[in-house]
């Protein structure tokens, strides 16, 4: 089988592309043919045969000189329709002929475009090319993408059903007034000439997620959930023994919609137990004021680890809605239990009582006396680790197994 992987990023950078890559070795492995398509970039490191690939496209920073100033000028229209990625991809297909073409972030940078030129390239060629797209978060039917209104912190659906005119009222879109006009646009333009009903399956990494984007009438049918795999790179050894030096964990982001505040007044209220941060973000300032967070800032491989597995428990504070968090799972892989925001997929990961306990997201009340409880109750805290290491999340081998079952239907 023929696989093109379509993603705005071709290098390292989060989590969509962790998976596009653990995805496109496997298929490989497993003796499929996998190409990709996104921008071009000094550190990408997968592509196609036909060395098309879109110009990159960095929203953050002054660019370089007049020209990437004149470039910035001209995003608000390619952000909406690049005709640039319809021409190339449409090189790309004619080139490689995939018998799939996997959609995975491809809002702003590459624009929902990609898929009507699939579509077009088919009637052309009298083919058909299956489309399925993976939903790494809700961009869809939340021009912001978090379900999110960061200026109140309040979890939203209002933009549901194609009301995407809340997102400029609420300016959702960092809190900008252009970027929510733009965002609504978008949401508007692709729901009126109705481009997501050519995608014949969206892959949920939760039944959250399936629930949320059926709202859109488009969608609703071609959603099925397949939660994430976890990537080869953790791999789960049994958990060394519990050091005299204890401490909870937090890693990850350090802002206000991953509910660092809440943690924040939690760790002040418990000054007798040491909490290590590993992260970084716009509220750090705050995070390094608290004198029982030792803030080691952020960390990966074998020292995020060791970190993680030296823990006592896990504290992972959303309080928008997750999908289906990799910290969740990363943390309950190691061994170790997980203190958790009952918001979005995050209850499909954690079973309260069995390896790790559920919160109400945003109550400081509540998550402070779960921390000093597990904290306290050692026997508690086993049972909890001792379920970890019966929690089985799926490996990449057996999450493409799924996948090609998805990839092959109606064919």
């Amino acid at each position: 089988m023929k696989v093109l992987i379509v993603n705005k990023f071709l290098h390292p950078n989060g989590g969509s592309e962790t998976y596009i890559f653990e995805v496109g070795r496997c298929l490989e492995t497993m003796g499929h043919e996998v190409q990709y398509f996104g921008m071009e970039h000094k550190g990408r490191i997968v592509g196609n045969h036909a060395g098309q690939y879109t110009s990159d496209m960095e929203f953050h920073g002054s660019g370089g000189g007049i020209k990437g100033k004149i470039r910035k000028l001209t995003y608000p229209f390619k952000i909406i329709y690049s005709r640039e990625s319809v021409r190339k991809i449409t090189q790309v297909l004619d080139d490689f002929r995939p018998d799939v073409v996997h959609l995975n972030n491809i809002n702003f940078q590459l624009t929902p475009s990609v898929i009507e030129a699939i579509a077009d390239y088919d009637i052309t060629h009298l083919t058909k090319t299956r489309i399925v797209y993976t939903a790494h978060d809700s961009q869809w039917v939340c021009p912001g993408h978090l379900l999110y209104i960061a200026s109140d912190s309040r979890r939203c659906f209002e933009c549901s059903g194609g009301k995407f005119i809340n997102c400029v009222r609420n300016r959702c879109i960092h809190g900008s007034l252009l970027r929510s006009v733009l965002g609504a646009f978008e949401g508007r333009l692709y729901y009126s000439r109705k481009t997501y009903s050519l995608v014949d399956t969206v892959i949920c990494p939760s039944g959250f997620m399936k629930r949320t984007l059926e709202t859109h009438p488009q969608l609703k049918g071609r959603c099925e959930v397949l939660h994430n795999f976890i990537p080869s790179s953790v791999s789960c050894e049994a958990r060394p023994a519990p050091s005299d030096d204890r401490y909870v964990i937090y890693f990850g982001r350090y802002s206000a919609e991953k509910g660092i505040k809440t943690i924040l007044e939690a760790c002040r209220a418990l000054p007798d137990i040491n909490f290590i941060f590993a992260g970084s973000g716009p509220l750090e300032d705050e995070v390094e004021s608290v004198p029982n967070i030792k803030n080691v800032g952020f960390k990966t491989g074998e020292e995020l680890k060791n970190l993680i597995r030296g823990a006592a428990f896990c504290v992972f504070t959303s309080e928008c809605h997750e999908n289906c968090s990799f910290t969740v799972m990363e943390s309950i892989s190691y061994g170790t239990p997980v203190i958790a925001s009952s918001t979005g997929g995050t209850p499909e990961l954690v079973s309260d009582g069995v390896d790790g306990l559920l919160f109400e997201a945003g109550n400081t009340r509540e998550l402070t006396e779960k921390v000093d409880r597990l904290w306290n109750d050692l026997d508690l805290t086993g049972k909890l680790r001792e379920g970890c290491t019966k929690k089985h999340f799926m490996t990449v081998y057996e999450y493409c197994e799924k996948l090609l079952s998805i990839y092959q239907r109606g064919a």
